[in-house]
């Protein structure tokens, strides 16, 4: 996958070795990408993901991912659950402190979506989607506070300012409230941002330990499984970038490479310029194309 550059110039003051991050999702897509971009700096990486076994149509699963983590460099922890389950947020946050001694970063990456128009959107995608999205991101969020607390106390104690804080990273978009979003698609729109309401709430509750809880979103279209599922999505992919550009937005936010951010919604494009990068043309699937927006922008 092409890498647009190197993780050196995007790693900031904020080291990861030996950092915990949990993940929901990441199988595969851009989940995948971050989870194996903060592993090679060192980051000891737990997913939470349903694909246990491989599916006809996708490749990869969560042990698949977790083997590409430790070739990277990190150590890995595969949870098989599901984040609409209670016991199974619990369970991985659980297993995680168990297998690593704690939680330094939560990236709420679990996502649905369904971009039905709004009057014949089936009540039981709408339910998936704001089960998955809105509630999977509320719980996970809230169910590592107090590790993440004791992230930010132990970090205040051992070094200061400037040797890590906390962090909560929610794949949400800005809360953009142009109506078309609203009308387009009013079930997916609620659903996400539910999610992005969740980092002005946590950064608050999080505040007393100045934890960095934010937004990214990706400024165009990424080449993952779910726009090739749509009608077309052979071809709106190749107006896409790959998941590569927000690995390495992760990684820049991550370290501080990009600076310090708290309650912000940020864009993959945004927090690469703020890292030095200028040049995002080796992110494109295909050069040769125009790049599609992406929505709620």
């Amino acid at each position: 996958m092409t890498q647009n550059t190197s993780a050196q110039k995007l790693s900031g003051p904020q080291s990861l070795a030996g950092r915990t991050v949990l993940i929901s999702g990441g199988s595969r897509g851009i989940g995948h990408a971050i989870a194996v971009a903060l592993a090679a700096q060192g980051a000891q990486i737990a997913l939470l993901a349903k694909t246990d076994q491989p599916h006809p149509n996708l490749q990869g699963t969560v042990h698949t991912a977790v083997a590409d983590v430790e070739a990277a460099g990190g150590r890995g922890l595969a949870v098989v659950g599901d984040v609409r389950r209670d016991e199974d947020v619990q369970r991985a946050v659980g297993e995680t402190v168990e297998a690593f001694g704690g939680i330094d970063m939560l990236i709420n990456n679990a996502s649905a979506i369904d971009l039905t128009p709004t009057a014949e959107l089936p009540m039981k995608r709408y339910d998936l989607m704001h089960d998955i999205n809105v509630r999977g991101t509320f719980h996970l969020s809230q169910a590592v506070v107090p590790h993440l607390r004791a992230s930010g106390s132990a970090a205040q104690a051992d070094g200061g300012l400037g040797s890590w804080t906390p962090k909560i990273l929610t794949l949400a978009p800005p809360l953009n409230l142009d109506p078309q979003w609203f009308g387009k698609h009013l079930g997916y729109t609620m659903a996400k941002y539910g999610m992005s309401m969740t980092t002005l709430g946590f950064s608050e509750v999080l505040a007393d330990v100045d934890a960095e809880v934010n937004s990214l979103w990706p400024a165009t279209l990424i080449d993952t499984a779910a726009i090739r599922a749509m009608p077309d999505g052979d071809a709106l992919a190749q107006t896409a970038r790959t998941p590569q550009i927000m690995a390495d937005a992760v990684l820049a936010l991550t370290t501080g490479a990009a600076g310090t951010h708290r309650g912000q919604f940020l864009t993959d494009e945004q927090v690469l310029e703020a890292a030095g990068v200028q040049d995002l043309s080796g992110y494109a699937v295909d050069p040769t194309m125009t790049l599609t927006p992406d929505i709620f922008l």
